[in-house]
């Protein structure tokens, strides 16, 4: 069970050994809801809500991770226990596959999955848009190229190809978007993206589940013992997650078709999102509570009960990143695919 607490004043503290929630309802009445903290996963506070210290000390007693976001879903920070997921075994490993071919090898694998998912993404679109049929294909066969490309680079170590391997994604990822858009009805067609904030109503949703999925990440990477701050192709700036954002690549086309889906389904309106003031004067948007609760359930219903096949497995998603989480962390100190993690 996940707590998104995101409604303004809503607070968190803990009663008779559980988390309790209370927030204020529009007619002035104290609402309040008991949640086991053996059942509760993650607890996620958005900016304008409360959480007690008793509830931090509880949360550690029970590993659930704490997490803080942005109203637009963007990370913040979070709270986790002090003990590291695994041995510094790993992340001494880290480091030195940073600096190898090793780092070259696995980033090229997860942009060219990244890249190949996209394809099958607009490939699937094409079965039920035959009409689109000449301008998916011309978007699929540039993509495809580029692929090619990123299959053909190679280097001692990443920083020698960097610059070249985010030109390439970048592309990809211009051709893609262009695509979602076109087949998208006229009212949420976009230009492109953008965040911080979202210029339109897409983004703005896609923004949100982006946010969701670096917290997955980063707490799979955490269990693991890989360093979610010591990147491979993602520069090594100041607090940046660096290794998050360079193994959530793979993953994120559960956020996109998450969004799509909704869009396209026709469930999301006007009363979900919320105007927000945008760049050199457009409009902007972010999702309201109404729209964050439409996303968070499907997305949570998503990535936990429908289950793929993924290493010869029947996984739901979430399970799949935390199993190539812990492959990843193998590989680093040699023990590679054959050993079998335990899925909780």
């Amino acid at each position: 069970m996940q707590l998104h607490v995101n409604s303004y004043g809503t607070y968190v503290h803990v009663r008779d050994k559980m988390f309790e929630v209370r927030r204020k309802t529009e007619n002035g009445e104290i609402d309040k809801k008991q949640y086991s903290a053996q059942k509760v996963t993650h607890i996620i506070m958005t900016t304008g809500t409360m959480l007690s210290t008793d509830a931090i000390k509880l949360a550690m007693q029970n590993n659930v991770d704490i997490v803080f976001v942005e109203q637009d879903g963007d990370p913040i920070g979070r709270v986790w226990h002090s003990k590291l997921g695994s041995t510094t075994r790993i992340r001494k490993a880290q480091l030195e596959a940073s600096l190898s071919k090793v780092g070259v090898r696995q980033t090229k694998t997860w942009l060219l999955t990244k890249m190949e998912n996209q394809i099958q993404f607009i490939k699937d679109l094409k079965k039920h848009r035959t009409q689109h049929a000449d301008f998916l294909n011309d978007k699929l066969t540039r993509m495809e190229a580029l692929c090619v490309s990123v299959n053909t680079l190679e280097a001692n170590r990443v920083s020698e190809i960097a610059d070249t391997l985010r030109g390439l994604e970048g592309t990809a990822g211009r051709l893609y978007f262009e695509t979602l858009s076109y087949v998208l009805p006229k009212d949420y067609q976009f230009n492109g993206r953008s965040s911080r904030p979202a210029l339109d109503v897409f983004n703005a949703f896609l923004n949100y589940a982006y946010g969701i999925l670096y917290s997955k990440t980063e707490k799979n990477l955490i269990i693991a013992g890989i360093d979610p701050y010591l990147g491979f192709l993602h520069r090594d700036d100041y607090n940046q997650l660096s290794m998050v954002y360079d193994f959530i690549e793979p993953y994120r086309i559960y956020a996109d078709e998450v969004v799509f889906r909704l869009f396209t389904a026709k469930k999301v309106n006007k009363s979900h999102t919320s105007p927000l003031a945008g760049r050199d004067g457009k409009p902007g948007a972010t999702l309201n509570a109404e729209g964050k609760a439409l996303l968070i359930t499907a997305f949570n219903e998503f990535m936990d009960n429908d289950p793929i096949r993924h290493r010869g497995r029947n996984l739901c998603r979430s399970h799949c990143i935390q199993l190539d989480a812990h492959q990843f962390a193998n590989e680093l100190i040699g023990k590679g695919e054959n050993r079998k993690e335990e899925i909780p």
